[in-house]
């Protein structure tokens, strides 16, 4: 296998069911004679995406190398509850393996097997050792971690009525990465999390959705496999800092779901979701769309629980749920001209032009880095210097005001560039080398209020990007002379006027990329990447935010680059902006890199 040696048996293999739109007839090169040939996973991961994939049995008098193979190949079929890798198991085994436990992925299609004890024609049990290089693992939740690291494990084999069985083995599975890749897609989920205090103190009128990435098998049952994951409930990791609106313990009655020929989706609940009221109800069916419309189109969610209507909700109200209301306008991009004063560009104009207020008037402050709130009315500077940040309205005739914040450090350090959530709070970095330190602006006005944040005391925040839902950020830490990509959760504690807030469980969200010069969000669990691995080329890449690569195609290459822009809402493809070279530089949907204008600092609203 290993080798590239061709498997006619056991293994698994590749018949094309779904070909054709999943219908045999009318499918003119389809073949109907011949064996059934076994082809290794290298070859699968090369195969036609619709081709689905089916375990073969073990043989009568399977060795025990083979007969490990050939499980570890038939866990890797479409075969909805493994039956045929349940094959290879001995009685007990079988009723004791939970395959959806976890999910290792390696390096490698296969794990090496090698014998460890035992295998000897008389033996009536022995040991095998699988190992490779694993690149990371999903939970029991779906979640996928990156985890870099050797792995070994062992799997027990006896004689069960005469032919070797596995008899004991690690819970979850094993899968090479093409083979991951082949099998699972990543969709997101969709939680609550209450808004943060905001302008004037008061909190956004309704909570807000936050995507929350997971892994699911491709072709088994799409949307029930989501609304399970959905009822399961949030990731441990984001967990904290969202909720959902369903009752504690809400089942799905339904066996199988699947919309009707008007896009309408009917779910039937357990009895938990019967005395959800009318209010809960809608934030219920809000999850549920917006979780379901990863896999299909849906324009109607419909609540059944007891044998009664609970609630419905179509797409247009639907919207008022939505994760990207506060995300910004996804076609309108902005950026410092080269008298480094704001300038704005709408997707469908090849001409920037400044835009009113003191940060585009001649006469107004020169700006090293800018953020435009989400509402664009609002913009945040930082001066020329680094030194200094004010805010100002985008209207003509608004006066700059004093600085709102002054950096320590002197030219050592500086601020960074500002970045606005959905509340219209305000984020920046200071950079001072003796007292590094996360600040918020409450309504972009506030007094600074320093934020903790997790990890070595005197860590160097050089970037910063919150995303909408304010309850993840984005962060560029310094490492050494380079910097690396973390995922922050941004939790409050205490109530009240006293809420306080920290920045806890940084993880690596980019882990291949050993310096990251620039990140922007580009979607509810998606962000914009430009980076280098060891000794290689910059390059600008998507990247989720779970740590896995973006299943969005690969970008055209682009080197040089300083700073990126990506829309943060939803909706068709929108532009991506670069700076590279002293000039902006601008990607439309099916096109290549072109100059804009020269400038710097390339922001969307946020």
């Amino acid at each position: 296998m290993n080798g590239g040696v061709r498997r006619r048996r056991p293994g698994v293999a590749l018949l094309a069911a779904a070909v054709c739109g999943g219908l045999l007839a009318g499918c003119a090169s389809m073949p109907d004679s011949g064996e059934v040939e076994s082809v290794d996973s290298a070859q699968r991961a090369d195969a036609d995406a619709q081709v689905r994939v089916y375990g073969v049995p073990p043989r009568k008098n399977e060795q025990p190398l083979e007969l490990v193979k050939g499980f570890l190949e038939a866990t890797t079929s479409d075969d909805p509850d493994y039956a045929t890798a349940r094959m290879y198991l001995a009685k007990k085994a079988e009723r004791q393996w939970r395959p959806t436990a976890s999910t290792t992925v390696l390096a490698e299609p296969i794990p090496q097997v090698q014998v460890e004890t035992g295998g000897g024609e008389r033996d009536t049990e022995l040991t095998v050792t699988l190992t490779g290089k694993q690149v990371a693992q999903v939970d029991a939740k779906h979640a996928y971690r990156p985890d870099a690291r050797a792995y070994r494990q062992r799997i027990h084999l006896t004689r069960e009525g005469g032919e070797w069985r596995i008899d004991a083995l690690p819970a979850g599975l094993v899968v090479g990465l093409s083979d991951f890749q082949r099998i699972y897609r990543s969709v997101n989920k969709f939680y609550f999390t209450e808004p943060a205090p905001g302008v004037g103190g008061k909190a956004r009128p309704a909570p807000v959705l936050v995507a929350d990435p997971v892994y699911l098998r491709k072709r088994i049952d799409t949307v029930t496999s989501a609304v399970r994951a959905l009822l399961d409930g949030p990731t441990t990791w984001l967990e904290p800092v969202t909720a959902s609106a369903f009752p504690a313990g809400t089942q799905l009655e339904d066996e199988r779901l699947s919309l009707d020929d008007s896009n309408s989706l009917k779910v039937r609940l357990s009895k938990q979701a019967e005395g959800a009221g009318q209010d809960q109800c809608l934030r219920m069916a809000a999850q549920l769309f917006y979780t379901a419309q990863e896999s299909a189109r849906v324009d109607r969610v419909t609540l059944q629980s007891g044998g009664e209507t609970l609630c419905s909700l179509n797409r247009g109200e639907a919207r008022g749920y939505g994760p990207d209301q506060t995300a910004g306008r996804p076609d309108r991009q902005y950026f410092l001209d080269e008298q480094h004063r704001l300038a704005g560009l709408a997707d469908g104009e090849d001409e920037p032009r400044r835009v009113p207020g003191p940060f585009g008037a001649d006469g107004g402050p020169q700006l090293r880095s800018v953020a435009v709130d989400r509402a664009e009315r609002r913009a945040a500077g930082v001066s020329l210097n680094g030194q200094t940040l004010h805010v100002v309205d985008l209207e003509t005739g608004a006066s700059v005001g004093e600085a709102r914040l002054t950096a320590r450090g002197g030219p050592k350090g500086g601020l960074t560039t500002p970045s606005w959530d959905g509340s219209g709070n305000l984020w920046v970095a200071d950079q001072d080398p003796d007292r590094p330190r996360l600040l918020r602006l409450r309504g972009g006005t506030g007094t600074p209020e320093e934020v903790p944040v997790d990890g070595p005391k005197g860590q160097r925040i050089t970037g910063v990007r919150v995303a909408a839902d304010g309850v993840r950020i984005a962060l560029l830490v310094a490492d050494g002379d380079r910097s690396v990509l973390r995922l922050g959760r941004v939790e409050r504690q205490g109530s009240g006027g006293r809420t306080g807030l920290s920045v806890r469980e940084l993880r690596s969200v980019a882990p291949k990329l050993a310096d990251v010069d620039a990140v922007s969000w580009a979607g509810g669990s998606r962000l914009l990447v430009a980076g280098s691995e060891q000794g290689g080329l910059q390059q600008v890449e998507f990247i989720d935010t779970d740590g896995s690569l973006s299943n969005t195609s690969a970008l055209p290459g682009i080197t040089g680059v300083g700073g990126v822009a990506a829309p943060e809402g939803a909706g068709k493809a929108q532009a991506l902006l670069a700076e590279r070279d002293g000039g902006i530089v601008r990607l439309l949907p099916d096109t290549n890199w072109k100059p804009v204008a020269k400038g710097s600092a390339p922001v969307y609203p946020g």
